[in-house]
């Protein structure tokens, strides 16, 4: 309801008095339950929208931020992503169901990559799995309707409930992640294996601690109620303080996926469940830039999983939804396309970087470290069109512009030289020389031994 003027000036002037403390009291549900900790350390005071919320766009400045991983540790907000509880004595043999991914085999405390599909063969949503007990499990990606709506459309013997505004998800990623956490939380995190999750206290809270790995390093995630949420970030941070611990804004937060070679959800593709009837979708807001032209309706944006690097082979123990359409597509010899990385030269990007220096038609500009939403830009090899490059981002630890590429798979080998179309439709586009990379474009230290460390 919107605020009348009367309420308006009040609360001006209780910001005017108290700024920190009305922020604290007053926080509106659209920031991060931890929005006045993370306002501390907000020194250029922005913020962007990560799904429902809003979260600081920069704490000191991007390019070091979007280091941090590789050199150090870092400390960011996934608070955005939406988190649903399923319980219930079918509550495994439907999420059995509802992923490709065999749950036969799943432990208490144990992360699952949860890939959900709709009967055709499309990545519907796809998120982490967390057993909390025999019945009892945590879904969390940046939707859950498609797994409510299924739910909903069927008689299991299970029920979910949306418990986003509930929890905060916190990550801490990076080499010296372990040393930061086992500080904070005054024990060791040595015989926590990848993927593996156990409860734990920090300070006066309840929190459970997850070994993760979405930066490609050593990294792990904090799960807690919302309503510690600044005083679990303040505790952090101050720990890592002697570690050289950034705060990662959102602006900087999607240049580790790419480096690691993980596709995200409403960035580099879009979920079959964008639109399906009563299954609403988060990331609907905003524009889609890009040369990309889809010439088969919204589908083009669809991804199956083995053109989002997820590998299917086809030896499947369990039922599912989709299992069909995969299937058949393996029959057939599909997908064609496969998920590999781009390398964009150095000498073509900087020519649009610098273009505003120089006379002739301006090219649409390059944002860095990318755009803040989703870009499709085509692919071309001797003038055919070969594949659809997403995320496009300036690396500050490689040195090097990359992006993930969706591609014919004859042109998939690494050393292969495309192009890319630059701009959209209808601008002064150009074309920027690219080189097929294998993925990860760095090594992959998420399993690392922290015995030694």
């Amino acid at each position: 309801m919107p605020q009348s003027p009367a309420d308006q000036r009040e609360r001006y002037d209780r910001l005017k008095a108290d700024p920190q403390g009305a922020f604290d009291r007053e926080r509106p549900a659209i920031f991060s339950p931890a929005a006045a900790a993370q306002d501390e350390g907000n020194g250029r005071s922005t913020v962007k929208r990560f799904g429902p919320l809003y979260l600081p766009s920069e704490y000191t400045h991007w390019a070091e931020e979007a280091a941090a991983h590789v050199e150090s540790a870092y400390l960011g907000d996934w608070s955005s992503l939406a988190k649903v509880r399923v319980a219930g004595p079918e509550a495994l043999s439907f999420l059995g169901w509802l992923g490709m991914n065999d749950l036969s085999r799943f432990e208490l405390g144990q992360v699952k990559h949860h890939v959900q599909l709709d009967e055709h063969g499309w990545v519907a949503s796809e998120g982490i799995l967390l057993r909390l007990a025999d019945d009892e499990f945590l879904y969390t990606a940046g939707s859950g309707d498609w797994l409510l709506w299924r739910l909903s459309q069927g008689e299991w013997k299970a029920a979910a409930d949306d418990i986003s505004p509930d929890l905060f998800i916190f990550g801490v990623q990076g080499p010296r992640s372990i040393h930061v956490l086992e500080r904070v939380l005054d024990e060791s995190l040595r015989d926590l294996r990848f993927n593996r999750s156990r409860p734990a206290r920090l300070g006066g809270t309840e929190v459970r601690v997850l070994r993760t790995g979405i930066s490609g390093e050593l990294g792990y995630e904090v799960h807690g109620p919302a309503d510690a949420a600044d005083d679990v970030w303040r505790a952090i941070r101050d720990a890592g303080a002697d570690a050289d611990l950034r705060q990662l804004g959102l602006r900087a937060q999607p240049v580790q996926h790419i480096e690691a070679g993980i596709a995200t959800n409403g960035l580099d593709y879009f979920p079959a469940a964008a639109i399906t009837p009563g299954a609403a979708w988060q990331f609907t807001q905003g524009g889609i830039e890009g040369s990309f032209v889809p010439t088969g309706g919204f589908t083009d944006y669809f991804r199956k999983p083995v053109e989002l690097g997820w590998q299917v082979r086809g030896e499947f123990t369990h039922d599912f939804l989709g299992k069909d359409a995969l299937l058949a597509d393996l029959a057939a010899g599909e997908p064609t396309r496969v998920l590999a990385g781009l390398v964009w030269n150095a000498e073509d990007v900087a020519s649009v970087l610098t273009a505003f220096l120089d006379d002739g038609p301006l090219p649409e500009p390059m944002e860095l470290p990318r755009v803040a939403g989703p870009a499709f830009d085509t692919v071309r090899k001797d003038g055919a069109v070969v594949g659809v490059a997403t995320g496009r981002t300036v690396s500050p630890t490689l040195r090097q512009m990359i992006s993930l590429v969706t591609i014919a798979r004859e042109h998939s080998a690494p050393g292969t030289e495309v192009v890319v179309v630059w701009g959209r439709p209808g601008t002064p586009q150009r074309e920027i020389r690219a080189t097929v990379a294998s993925l990860p474009f760095k090594p992959d230290n998420r399993r690392v031994d922290v015995s030694q460390l």
